[in-house]
């Protein structure tokens, strides 16, 4: 905020966009707010007037949602706040830009991490040490598995406000931006950010919308997650063994927390390692960022196994093995989706060589890059899985070996502070370019932020497989989570101290192993539940992204006929004589947005429910297996598609290579258009909101497992 932000022109072009940002979030926050207060009276009655729930299960829900929003608004704050300071920078030079967008998006990665470890820490603190002083004999009834168990609900308030948030500002954001690309760059050939289109500003506030305050609900909910399920079967695994051995349990509890936290430190640091030289190429900037985040990756593998150690978990060599391996899958994912994304290698120019033939040939490139990414992303996390399950001994102990996957996902996302930092910066980067464009200033400047900008097209690619890939280890966690769920639904709700277990006889239901609840259950490829389940939860998948992809077609088509309305009864604004309505087209993406988001979220939350009630544990296991393997896979396709055919665009704007590619303005240039603006939905709003899906899913299931 000490930095320049320009000129009286700059400044307004960003209070513009901070306006519309504010006025977005409010209505958005008025929507979520009414569907947490009735989600919140459903889990009152549940548990005071049914006595279904622990009596804290709805206020833990409201926290979870609380901070979500909380971390999108200062994030979006900050975000709009660095737009126009960046632009000035760039006018001293490209490090300059880099230093100020960059830290500007570290605040979202940052206020992520702090306020969901806060969040979980406090409520830890509340329920162990408070409540035994105010409510006597609350420990006894409420033992270390069934205090983790309460605190997963904490997740499904993140996970809902997630949903919103990812959905609404995908729909938001690229309905303003086809609508600003098909009637600005195509029809009337005007450049991009030109101050004489109309949906300009829309398309600047949409940047801001779904990358920062939708990538950060996103990431919040998948770290938090991640934390709460590892948690909750690092107690449940010693439980297992022998229920009175608190000690042990608070360690492997403690285990993924003191992971994150060393995270943090980390990620602060990696971020005052990022910076370049001017005139750097797309790898060099590339390798500026990859330094901060590989050098938080190194200190974390470094600095976890002397702790570990020092908190005495009996397995510690075999636990840091398994948060090296998700280090290592963090990393592999991210290169991998660079390496599809980047025009700086093969698979984005091959969709810029078939510009020549025109936008169908792009579109098919485009889809079929998009297929071949999802290879090494899926055998990753396969490798990954492996690994970390039967490292800590899953062959003989599934549930430590569910922990181990479990601290796998903690160690992907430990590094979160500085991997969203190098998504959210990518909106500001793009804003800056924008405000450059408009406020006229000179080509250099242009040239440093679109440098910038590209960077950030690859950089929210790389950010979006990495959420992808720690929402799937994440899942695979609360799919386990799940089952301890309804072991204390057995025990404290339905009262059922023993389980009468096919072949093996009465059981004691604190006792019963993962494999012995699939026998209870029959969750068998053989039994119809299951089937139907994994029927169910991959169509999910493909029906949530029609839904989302079909509003973000409905709200640009009415942004398209507004800027076209524009141009056509104010002829002035071509000339540079009329200025333009934003505020119309501002409003329009926002009312568009809040009411087309509410059917997939609502879909999100009910689904779960409908086939627990009818399919029982064995249906809704096969939703979420199903909904995992599926959405997964159709997330990264849909991500890199996306991202391949954004920046393929931007290498014929580049024009370096125009003899072979075309430039801008050509019509190889006009079919990569047609391709981006097919892929914006891909990438911007149904692939990352597939993460959240796979996730809500599990946490419904886990919270209204009575139902």
């Amino acid at each position: 905020m000490k930095q320049d932000e320009g000129n009286e022109t700059m400044r307004e072009i960003a209070q513009s966009v901070r306006e519309g940002a504010m006025a977005y979030l409010r209505q958005q926050y008025k929507v979520v707010g009414i569907v947490f207060a009735v989600l919140c009276l459903i889990f009152i009655f549940m548990a005071f007037v049914l006595d279904a729930q622990n009596k804290v299960v709805p206020f833990a829900f409201l926290t979870g949602g609380f901070f979500s929003g909380l971390c999108g608004f200062l994030g979006m704050k900050t975000a709009t706040n660095a737009s126009a300071r960046t632009t000035s920078a760039a006018m001293q030079g490209l490090n300059a830009a880099l230093k100020v967008s960059f830290r500007a998006g570290a605040v979202m990665g940052l206020i992520v991490v702090g306020f969901a470890l806060l969040d979980i820490t406090g409520w830890f603190l509340i329920l162990y040490y408070l409540f035994p002083k105010i409510l006597p004999g609350f420990l006894e009834v409420n033992p270390l598995p069934q205090i983790t168990v309460i605190m997963l609900s904490f997740g499904m308030g993140a996970s809902t406000q997630a949903l919103f948030a990812r959905v609404g500002g995908g729909i938001y954001t690229k309905a303003a931006d086809v609508g600003a690309d098909l009637v600005g760059k195509v029809e009337a050939g005007i450049p991009e950010d030109d101050p004489r289109n109309p949906a300009v500003i829309a398309d600047n506030v949409g940047d801001n919308v779904g990358d920062v305050a939708g990538m950060g609900a996103d990431l919040y909910e998948s770290y938090a997650g991640s934390i709460l399920a590892t948690a909750a079967l690092g107690v449940a695994a010693i439980a297992a063994r022998d229920h009175s051995d608190l000690a042990l349990q608070l360690k492997y509890l403690s285990a993924p927390m003191i992971i994150a936290g060393i995270g943090v430190i980390l990620s602060i640091l990696g971020i005052y390692m990022v910076r370049t030289k001017e005139g750097a190429t797309m790898k060099q900037l590339m390798g500026s960022l990859n330094f901060g985040i590989n050098g938080s990756a190194v200190g974390i593998a470094v600095v976890s196994l002397p702790l570990l150690m020092y908190l005495g978990l009996p397995n510690v060599w075999q636990i840091w093995g398994a948060i090296i391996t998700g280090l290592v899958a963090g990393l592999i994912i991210g290169k991998s989706t660079e390496v599809f994304t980047s025009h700086d290698y093969s698979p984005t120019r091959a969709i810029a060589k078939q510009a020549q033939t025109g936008p169908a040939t792009v579109i098919i490139e485009g889809i079929a890059v998009g297929m071949e990414s999802t290879a090494i992303p899926v055998i990753t996390i396969a490798v990954a899985v492996a690994i970390s399950y039967y490292l800590p001994g899953g062959a003989s102990e599934p549930l430590m070996g569910l922990y181990g996957v479990g601290i796998a996902a903690v160690g992907m996302l430990a590094t979160l502070g500085i991997t969203l930092a190098t998504d959210a910066y990518g909106p500001i980067a793009d804003n800056a370019g924008g405000n450059a464009e408009m406020a006229k200033l000179d080509k250099s400047v242009r040239e440093r932020t679109d440098q910038l900008d590209a960077l950030g097209n690859t950089t929210a690619a790389t950010g979006k497989g990495f959420a992808i890939g720690s929402a799937a280890l994440t899942a695979l966690a609360l799919l386990a989570a799940y089952l301890e769920e309804i072991r204390y639904g057995l025990i404290h709700l339905a009262h059922k101290d023993t389980l009468i277990i096919p072949g093996e006889g009465s059981i004691d239901t604190l006792k019963v192993s993962v494999s012995q609840f699939m026998s209870y259950y029959d969750v068998t490829l053989m039994n119809p539940k299951v089937l139907i389940g994994l029927f169910m939860g991959a169509a999910m998948a493909f029906y949530f992204c029609a839904l989302t992809m079909k509003a973000v077609g409905r709200s640009a088509g009415a942004m398209v006929e507004e800027v076209r309305r524009q141009f056509r009864e104010k002829p002035g604004i071509m000339r540079g004589e009329e200025k333009p309505d934003y505020a119309r087209c501002v409003e329009i993406s926002t009312v568009g947005a809040q009411r087309e988001m509410i059917l997939p979220s609502l879909i999100a939350l009910v689904v779960p429910v409908a086939v627990g009630l009818i399919f029982d544990v064995a249906g809704v296991l096969g939703l979420l297996a199903g909904g995992l393997t599926t959405g997964f896979v159709l997330a990264i396709m849909m991500a890199n598609a996306g991202g391949a055919w954004d920046n393929a665009k931007k290498f014929i704007e580049e024009g370096k290579h125009k003899d072979e590619y075309g430039e801008k303005g050509s019509e190889q240039h006009k079919a990569t258009i047609v391709g981006d603006t097919v892929g914006d939905p891909f990438k911007d709003t149904s692939g990352p909101s597939l993460n959240i899906l796979i996730k809500l899913m599990s946490m419904v299931s886990s919270c209204s497992l009575v139902s």
